[in-house]
């Protein structure tokens, strides 16, 4: 089966008015993007608004289900942790309470790098509309950066910002803890009173159990890792051997258990504790903010004990679900975009 034309058109002709034809529904699809690109904007700063450092910021309950051995409360103010109390009563550990020292908040890296996404996708936005939809104020620069190219270019930018910003929420697959434990925990300078570090000086105080105190996102949620430490060098007491081996007393056991860890917590001070500067970290990673801006000499120790306590943040979780509706949106303009200019999109 054929189709004709009539009155016949010449065969130059009928591709001469398919490319105009399919220029003029690109310059329509362009400019109907920048509505689209204006709303991602405005979604984009209600995002950023959920992270600003309002306050009185968010109160978080902590607490572990069916005891309690982790009760307390703590407040996020943006990216930080900027006052709490946490009573604890671990089985390794004496009963204990401990504050956030308001004033040595602790910031949060996943928030902090989050929070430079966010920016960088915002700056990108702007970028992109005064560049493709220039105005009598801004008018045009370059001829190439009004071209539909360089508006798909732009749009998988922010694409892979969009990407990013959602894994961070998303954070490591439950229940997989947080492999950044060893070396972002807590400084002992972030609490009253100050906790306790592990030491390679064995006849050290902080010889004995200390607490690593970790922070992170999980599923939109903020979660904290308890663990006590042990120096790896520490001697066993030989009640200690007695009572395991005639059963009266029982290790803890969990996924970390009889594995030997380097440990250093960032940032802080400490008399007699030598300070190394990490030239092995990733300088695309970025850290939260330390104090002397150097990192305590790492440690090998066990984890005794391990508890998980997770608290639900309406802000994470509402910034979650507003992400991925732009995230959708913007997938759809990319595709239509690489359709119309006979792409295929790129991830």
């Amino acid at each position: 089966m054929s189709v004709e034309i009539w009155p016949p058109i010449a065969p130059e002709a009928l591709k001469a008015a398919v490319k105009e034809s399919e220029e003029r529904e690109l310059d329509w699809l362009v400019q109907d993007l920048h509505e689209t690109l204006t709303n991602l904007k405005h979604g984009l700063e209600d995002c950023y608004a959920l992270l600003a450092p309002i306050d009185p910021g968010s109160t978080l309950v902590l607490s572990t289900p069916r005891n309690e051995i982790v009760k307390g409360t703590i407040t996020r103010v943006g990216t930080r942790i900027v006052k709490g109390t946490i009573h604890l009563r671990l089985r390794t550990l004496p009963q204990q309470t401990i504050s956030i020292n308001p004033d040595h908040p602790i910031h949060l890296a996943p928030l902090t790098t989050l929070h430079t996404l966010l920016t960088h996708s915002i700056d990108l936005l702007n970028l992109t509309l005064s560049y493709s939809y220039p105005t009598e104020s801004s008018p045009i620069l370059d001829k190439n950066t009004s071209s539909p190219q360089f508006l798909s270019a732009q749009l998988r930018l922010l694409s892979q910002s969009f990407t990013e910003s959602l894994a961070i929420l998303k954070g490591p697959p439950l229940p997989n803890s947080d492999p950044s434990w060893t070396s972002r925990s807590a400084a002992p300078s972030h609490f009253i009173p100050p906790l306790t570090i592990p030491s390679n000086n064995s006849h050290s105080q902080s010889s004995h159990p200390s607490l690593s105190f970790h922070l992170t996102i999980q599923d939109s949620s903020l979660v904290l890792w308890l663990r006590t430490l042990e120096p790896a060098h520490a001697p066993v007491h030989f009640s200690t051997k007695l009572a395991l081996a005639i059963g009266t007393a029982r290790r803890l056991e969990h996924d970390e258990a009889d594995r030997v860890f380097r440990y250093c917590c960032t940032g802080g001070d400490s008399p007699g504790d030598p300070h190394v500067h990490n030239s092995n970290h990733d300088p695309n990673i970025p850290l939260a903010p330390v104090l002397s801006g150097t990192r305590r000499k790492e440690v090998e120790v066990y984890v005794r004990e391990k508890v998980r306590v997770e608290s639900a943040d309406p802000s994470l979780m509402s910034l979650t679900a507003k992400l991925t509706a732009l995230t959708h949106t913007l997938s759809l303009a990319r595709r239509n975009l690489a359709a119309v200019m006979g792409e295929e999109m790129e991830d």
